[in-house]
């Protein structure tokens, strides 16, 4: 690239699953010691990187519709005499890199496995030339990652994700996961609390541990042998600093007694699960490949909340999964209104190639997803209402995260994730205090803050 006199910038743009944030957050920490700044502008960069989703097809259009707007942002720049290189990373990179790198404008394809070699690459690009690099690595990417500066992790907040657990092994007909992300592989226990003892050190106070299926976590402990989630979540709550953790998304054939227990035993551990089961229905079920039942997914349900009876549940669910049925989806409705959840992402199935679903017979017409869609969506939408409706009056721990819209405002969470706005200082960001809700809005709880609550942590602060 020419123009090295002056300081490269990056733009990371990332689709998906908080994997990927995190995945985009790595990326940047490991080409700042290549020269490079990261910038919210992407027609400033001189590289930019599209971190890619693959999980809906939704998603994988949005990617290629990026691609075509910074191209021209590509061809502006070298209008004025500047090069700029584009890449995608993830998992449309992993999935289809060959038709990726036919794209006019982009200059590199990494996948989801390779993004630690972005400065070999980047240093190996020339104008004119693809580079595709998606095979599967042999060597771990997290060894070779650049650890974040605490500038960094400081400008990303007091919250943060920290992938512990990645692929999966389950092989829904439905999901591209085992085929972008590969096998089950597990970080080791002490390698992730060196991590979060970092983040903790430059003031992070709320760690969630993220895997595609992160409760199948089975790390080496310090002895080498293979450990579990509740034993790494144990460990990373003695890390001075850290106030809170979660961990997501999960699998309930991977929900343990051990892990559930955690949740009675492990004050840092917040009483909210995500925990998909897609449908309400065994046939959707099996079909599905879930390898679990209606009543054993219930059962785990009614396991964890004899276990912590304030806990919070949220999930996942497809609808028109090919050849349901409307007492399919029936069962589907039925299940939610038996658990009752506080949320829920919901989704119309949508084909991925490469998948067994995609290839099933009884695939459902669209305007029928859609309709099934809403219908299940208005049901979540009014349990969530009711959630949140039911913190009217009641005081509850905030860990108050940054500055609000307004002057002398802050937004905080719940330990059930729940955005709540108070009138606070800005000297109590990274505290959790006792917030008392007094108004519940669309997507937002008001609240207000006892004064000696917010006076006691300023006067230990000294401010």
């Amino acid at each position: 690239m020419n123009n090295q006199s002056r300081p490269r910038k990056v733009h990371i743009k990332s689709f998906g699953c908080q994997m990927n944030v995190y995945d985009s957050h790595r990326m940047a920490d490991t080409l700042a010691p290549a020269g490079y700044a990261e910038t919210a502008h992407a027609a400033e960069a001189d590289l930019v990187i599209l971190n890619t989703c693959h999980i809906r097809e939704k998603a994988v259009d949005k990617v290629y519709s990026e691609i075509g707007r910074i191209r021209e942002m590509k061809e502006a720049a070298a209008a004025q005499g500047r090069d700029m290189l584009i890449a995608v990373a993830g998992c449309v990179a992993q999935a289809e890199g060959k038709e990726i790198a036919r794209r006019p404008g982009v200059d590199l394809v990494v996948g989801s496995q390779n993004y630690h070699r972005l400065p070999e690459l980047i240093a190996r690009a020339r104008p004119g030339e693809k580079i595709v690099d998606t095979e599967f690595p042999v060597d771990d990417k997290f060894d070779a990652l650049a650890a974040p500066a605490a500038e960094a992790i400081r400008s990303r907040g007091i919250s943060a994700f920290v992938t512990v657990q990645e692929g999966c092994d389950k092989f829904c007909t439905f999901c591209v996961v085992p085929y972008t992300r590969g096998v089950e592989v597990s970080r080791p226990v002490e390698k992730i609390a060196a991590e979060v003892t970092r983040l903790a050190q430059a003031g992070v106070r709320e760690v969630t541990l993220i895997g595609q299926n992160v409760n199948a976590y089975h790390g080496a402990d310090r002895d080498g042998l293979p450990t579990t989630l509740d034993k790494l979540m144990r460990r990373l709550a003695r890390v001075p600093g850290i106030l809170r953790l979660r961990y997501t998304t999960n699998h309930p054939r991977d929900m343990n007694d051990e892990l559930i227990a955690a949740h009675g035993d492990l004050d840092a551990l917040m009483p909210c699960v995500h925990l998909p089961v897609q449908s309400g229905s065994d046939r959707m079920l099996a079909a599905m490949n879930r390898k679990h039942s209606r009543a054993e997914y219930l059962e785990i349900i009614a396991r964890l909340r004899a276990t912590r009876a304030d806990l919070a549940l949220s999930s996942d669910f497809i609808v028109g999964f090919p050849g349901e049925t409307d007492n399919d989806f029936r069962d589907t409705l039925s299940l939610v209104e038996e658990v009752g959840y506080a949320g829920a992402y919901t989704f119309a199935y949508s084909p991925r190639p490469g998948t067994p679903a995609a290839e099933l017979d009884g695939q459902i017409p669209e305007p029928l997803k859609i309709a099934r869609l809403h219908e299940l969506q208005a049901l979540i939408a009014r349990q969530q209402r009711d959630f949140n409706a039911a913190f009217l009056g009641r005081t509850v721990d905030v860990l108050l995260e940054k500055p609000g819209k307004f002057p002398g405002q802050l937004v905080g969470r719940t330990p059930y994730l729940q955005a709540v706005q108070v009138m606070a200082p800005r000297a109590l960001i990274g505290s959790v205090l006792p917030v008392t809700i007094n108004q519940i809005g669309t997507n937002t709880l008001f609240g207000e803050l006892p004064e000696r609550a917010g006076a006691r942590v300023l006067a230990a602060a000294g401010a």
